[in-house]
């Protein structure tokens, strides 16, 4: 549970710092509020957003809640390795070169 505490502590701290951000940009100059300002409320409603998702993430769902959750995606398939050795030349035969056209023919 202290994952839980830490995690609404976390909130309240963002939810604080929107709170002096909003305040701060209304009692600062017409000509001071520009980017700056733009960027750092930004910057704080994704922090804001990035929390409630990690809370959400972290929270522990209910018996209902986790028959209706979908699977986890199908794990990812296994990587092939490729040789370093060069590739057999015969299966280059009858293929174009790329921008010259066919082998033993005129390009345009």
């Amino acid at each position: 549970m202290a994952l839980q505490d830490d995690l609404t502590a976390i909130q309240r701290c963002v939810d604080d710092l929107v709170r002096t951000v909003g305040r701060i940009e209304r009692q600062a100059e017409a000509d001071a509020a520009g980017v700056d300002f733009r960027r750092v409320r930004m910057d704080t409603d994704h922090l804001r957003e990035s929390v409630a998702l990690l809370r959400a993430a972290v929270a522990p769902a209910s018996p209902a809640e986790r028959r209706t959750q979908t699977p986890p995606p199908p794990a990812r398939p296994a990587m092939v390795p490729v040789p370093d050795t060069p590739y057999d030349s015969s299966l280059w035969t009858d293929s174009d070169d790329e921008g010259l056209g066919a082998r033993y023919r005129r390009a345009p």
